[in-house]
């Protein structure tokens, strides 16, 4: 195996660990024992474990990150604001279905966790905040919704969250398919 390939081997056992027992959970002999390698072989990787978990952190936080840029809700203006929001939705399900370690670490980061896995989230959620304020901007929507686009973009943003930890908790009583029908529903009753 290469350098690369076994640093990542690495990378994913120890995020196995964060999700399935929490970051106190993890430690270098347990991470070595699971990949099937040598303490050192970690400590060459990483340096600490310290410098292990901030690299899950780190690479976790940018899968989100380019999961939520392809999840992007464009300029309502532009077309059905149902159908738009509802299509970003869908996409931002599918990701949280298919990466669930990432985020499960996002959306219900584990006890113990470092203080930068707490300041990414503030500053992702923040971007993501940003960009939905924008989306709903004044006109964007019919009625008086867009009158206040930072509130609006909240209600959706934890509209969105609320529905990802339910896929997360029990994806076969929340499959996505379901919240996006509740969404869909929901949504045409505000947006008329």
């Amino acid at each position: 195996m290469s350098a690369a390939a076994r640093r990542e081997q690495v990378l994913d056992v120890a995020t196995e660990i964060v999700a399935e027992q929490g970051f106190q959970s993890v430690s270098i002999q347990a991470v070595a024992t699971r990949a099937g390698v040598t303490r050192p072989i970690v400590y060459t990787h990483f340096g600490s474990l310290e410098g292990l978990l901030e690299e899950v952190i780190k690479r976790e936080m940018s899968r989100a990150r380019e999961q939520v840029n392809q999840t992007r809700v464009p300029a309502l203006a532009d077309g059905d604001p149902v159908e738009l929001l509802l299509e970003s939705l869908g996409r931002f399900l599918a990701a949280v279905k298919e990466h669930p370690a990432t985020w499960r670490l996002v959306l219900t980061p584990p006890e113990g966790a470092p203080e930068s896995l707490h300041k990414r989230i503030v500053r992702g959620r923040a971007r993501v905040l940003r960009s939905l304020t924008e989306a709903v901007a004044p006109g964007s929507l019919p009625g008086d919704l867009s009158e206040d686009p930072e509130l609006t973009a909240r209600i959706l943003s934890a509209m969105a969250d609320e529905y990802a930890r339910l896929v997360l908790s029990d994806a076969r009583r929340f499959p996505p398919e379901r919240l996006l029908e509740h969404a869909r529903w929901w949504l045409t009753r505000i947006v008329a």
